[in-house]
């Protein structure tokens, strides 16, 4: 009759795995490090953006080729919606209106960088005058609607007193199609314009005072020394600004919806908004995701050529 089977610490000794396995992962980790850390870093980031970025674009593009109410069955109509679109006379309407909101809008970077040029300077009052100056960039656009709305009003607004006081009949700007875009954009301006400015200051926070020293020494001063040597420190931030800049003036969307809906006769609409009326209103989410592709498209296009230009502009130096 065999003896049961004991195992003292030698035969668990000899079971257990050599040191050499044991540590094969976190050797492999060691070895790898440098390309396994920024890799398991990147992991949630790129998640997120791949699920509420790239998922939402995806499925409105998709959607963009179905004729749905956002709630019933979908039916297939592949290109339809988009030839409805092109020949739909409000589109070219939004789409000029679009247009004018992006040239006029790159006016903010420039009014933006010439406050803070004034404001950076040394003085014991500048605090109040900056604060005064960052009044829009707290208030939230629909705020800033209405506040305009009111300036503008034709019986009681501050710019129909000031028409009066010089002998004029006062304009209803929301109520005229010829000016009531620019109203709007001229209220965007006010509050685009303040976020600039806060960029610029941090730029010209973050100046290289050694290099605009060396250059008052060589004789540099007033637009030399703006062009030549303040300028080119600022490209990152000129850059960041134009970029949001030209993005929200394409995607404007709460400043009409407060203020003129669109009106009158549709002559304020924006791509933006028409997506709005025609998804919400009108209860063509396939139409509406039409709308929101080409948005999408004119952005995307408008922004791969600004930063082709400047990366190019940069590889010649300058």
């Amino acid at each position: 009759m065999n003896a049961p089977r004991t195992e003292g610490w030698e035969g668990r000794l000899s079971a257990a795995p050599p040191p050499a396995r044991r540590l094969g992962g976190l050797r492999v980790w060691q070895n790898n490090q440098a390309w396994l850390t920024p890799l398991l870093l990147l992991v949630l980031p790129v998640g997120l953006f791949g699920l509420l970025i790239i998922t939402p674009i995806v499925q409105s593009i998709w959607i963009s080729f179905y004729d749905w109410d956002g709630t019933g069955p979908a039916t297939w109509v592949g290109l339809s919606n988009y030839a409805e679109l092109f020949s739909d006379p409000q589109f070219y309407t939004s789409l000029k209106n679009n247009v004018i909101w992006l040239v006029l809008f790159l006016l903010a970077p420039v009014f933006g960088l010439a406050l803070a040029l004034f404001l950076n300077q040394a003085l014991p009052e500048m605090r109040l005058v900056k604060s005064i100056f960052f009044i829009p960039l707290v208030l939230a656009h629909v705020i800033i609607g209405v506040v305009f709305t009111w300036f503008y009003d034709p019986t009681f607004g501050l710019l129909a007193i000031l028409f009066n006081w010089l002998g004029l009949e006062p304009l209803a700007i929301l109520s005229d199609e010829h000016f009531v875009t620019f109203g709007i954009i001229a209220a965007a301006l006010w509050s685009q314009i303040a976020f600039c400015l806060v960029l610029f200051l941090a730029g010209l926070s973050q100046l290289d005072q050694e290099l605009i020293a060396a250059g008052r020494m060589d004789g540099a001063a007033g637009w030399s020394l703006l062009r030549h040597i303040v300028l080119p420190q600022l490209r990152s931030v000129s850059f960041v600004a134009s970029i949001i800049t030209v993005i929200m003036s394409l995607r404007n969307f709460d400043m009409i919806a407060v203020m003129t809906q669109g009106g009158p006769y549709g002559s304020s609409t924006v791509l933006a908004y028409q997506m709005y009326d025609a998804t919400i209103f009108s209860y063509r989410a396939g139409y509406g995701a039409a709308i929101a592709t080409v948005l999408f498209a004119i952005m995307s296009v408008y922004i791969a050529w600004f930063l082709w230009h400047t990366l190019r502009r940069e590889a010649r130096g300058g």
